[in-house]
C-alpha cells in the first residue's frame, strides 16, 4: 500500500493508504481527527471544510494522493495553534455569539469563515455583508444570523 505524507495541524504525518481515498476518511478513520464532519461526501454541504495551505477546501472531495508532502492541512483541532492561543478569535466569537445549536456544522462554518477573512485581508480590505453571502456551508438549525454576527466579530479580532 502506498505511503501518503502531508502536514496535519503543524505536524508531519504519514499513512499507508491508497491514493484514491478521500482526505476526509484519512483524517477521520485513520488519524482520528473528527472535527471535519461527514455530511454529504460530494462537496455540497461543506461540513468537512478545513484548510489546505491556508485556504478553505473540502476533504471529502480531495484524494489523499493529490496531497504533496509539504501541503499543510489544518482542521478545527489545529486552528488555535495558528494564532498561538487557546482559542482562535473566530472560535471565541462563536462562543460569544452563542452560535451553536446542534453543533454539527460549526467546525466547517468556522474554518470557512477564517479562510474568507484571510482572503479579503489579502485583497487589502475589511469583510463586507456581500462577502458573508459567499459562505455556503449548510446549517440545518438555521443559525445563519448568529453565524454572520460571529464572523464579523471574529474578523474584527483577527489581526
Amino acid at each position: 500500500m502506498p505511503k501518503q505524507t502531508f502536514i496535519l495541524n503543524g505536524k508531519p504525518v504519514t499513512v499507508n493508504v491508497n491514493d484514491d481515498v478521500r482526505v476526509l476518511w484519512v483524517l477521520r478513520d485513520l488519524l482520528g481527527v473528527t472535527g471535519p464532519k461527514y455530511g454529504c461526501g460530494i462537496n455540497v454541504c461543506k461540513a468537512c471544510t478545513s484548510h489546505i495551505n491556508g485556504k478553505a477546501f473540502n476533504p471529502c472531495a480531495v484524494r489523499v494522493g493529490d496531497l504533496k508532502p509539504k501541503d499543510r492541512v489544518t482542521t478545527i483541532e489545529g486552528l488555535n495553534e495558528t494564532v498561538g492561543k487557546d482559542l482562535h478569535p473566530m472560535q471565541k466569537a462563536w462562543l460569544d455569539q452563542d452560535v451553536s445549536q446542534c453543533g454539527y456544522c460549526q467546525p466547517g462554518q468556522i474554518m470557512a469563515a477564517v479562510a474568507l477573512v484571510k482572503k479579503v485581508r489579502r485583497e487589502g480590505r475589511e469583510i463586507r455583508d456581500s462577502d458573508l453571502d459567499q459562505i455556503r456551508n449548510i446549517c440545518r438549525c438555521g443559525t445563519y444570523f448568529r453565524i454572520r454576527e460571529a464572523i464579523e466579530q471574529g474578523a474584527r479580532n483577527m489581526r
